[in-house]
């Protein structure tokens, strides 16, 4: 799937890359694989469905609010499984 989402990048230097991501319902950031450590801040309440490449779907509900991280290299797809607008702004680490 390609990306539907929009991304807005909103700061970027040597340390960290900040973007911000709204999805409409059934919206998608498209498949891709993270070349850094990361965390996620939900700026909104939603529903998504996260998918690896093996087909592999697991739902998330997230809150605003309330941040989580995840490492490096892995590749997935998130899609806006809920029924209202989502967003949520991702955190980049770029030195180790």
């Amino acid at each position: 799937m390609t990306t539907t989402a929009r991304a807005t990048k909103q700061f970027e230097d040597q340390r960290v890359c900040v973007t911000r991501w709204d999805f409409e319902p059934g919206e998608s950031t498209g498949r891709h694989v993270h070349a850094y450590a990361y965390v996620v801040v939900p700026v909104t309440d939603g529903r998504t469905d996260v998918i690896t490449p093996d087909g592999t779907v697991t739902p998330s509900q997230l809150r605003a609010g309330e941040s989580y991280a995840r490492p490096a290299d892995g590749e997935h797809e998130v899609l806006n499984a809920g029924t209202a607008p989502l967003s949520f702004v991702e955190i980049e680490l770029k030195l180790p």
